[in-house]
């Protein structure tokens, strides 16, 4: 029987595993969305929400928390700076699992985990993008027209 034992073993000793949800927790703080197997999905959505919680109250003390268990600053500094206010009215859930089914060359069970929110910030940018190179191309049109037309 498992009672009163928690956590995941990832068929790893302690220190790589540490290592292993460090990082995946840092590269889902940086990439917003990242694809690995399900059990680790499942077992850095804790880590990952309770960074988030930090970030929330922004204190130099939270700050040095975060540091110590990040991997980057810049991971650090993207925390406390957009997502701490972007999920700042939020009260938990701030990760999404989705299942994709199984990985090709070995057939394990792949997830996607991300933050929640993340796709809508991804379309906003890309639709800002796309309507930046279309004023472009508009004004390249016509300065193209005006030199037509003075020549």
């Amino acid at each position: 029987m498992r009672h009163r034992v928690a956590g995941f073993k990832l068929k790893r000793p302690v220190d790589s595993r540490n290592a292993l949800l460090r990082n995946l927790t840092t590269s889902v703080i940086l990439e917003e969305r990242v694809i690995t197997t399900v059990p680790k999905a499942k077992a850095v959505r804790p880590l990952v929400e309770k960074m988030i919680t930090l970030a929330k109250a922004d204190t130099l003390h939270s700050r040095r928390q975060a540091a110590s268990f990040l991997m980057t600053p810049k991971s650090v500094q993207k925390l406390f700076d957009t997502l701490g206010t972007r999920f700042g009215q939020r009260n938990g859930g701030y990760t999404r699992i989705t299942r994709l089914g199984p990985r090709k060359g070995d057939g394990a069970e792949q997830a996607m985990i991300e933050l929640v929110g993340s796709e809508l910030v991804k379309r906003a940018a890309e639709r800002a993008k796309r309507k930046e190179e279309k004023l472009k191309a508009q004004r390249e049109g016509r300065e193209h027209e005006e030199e037509e037309s003075g020549e």
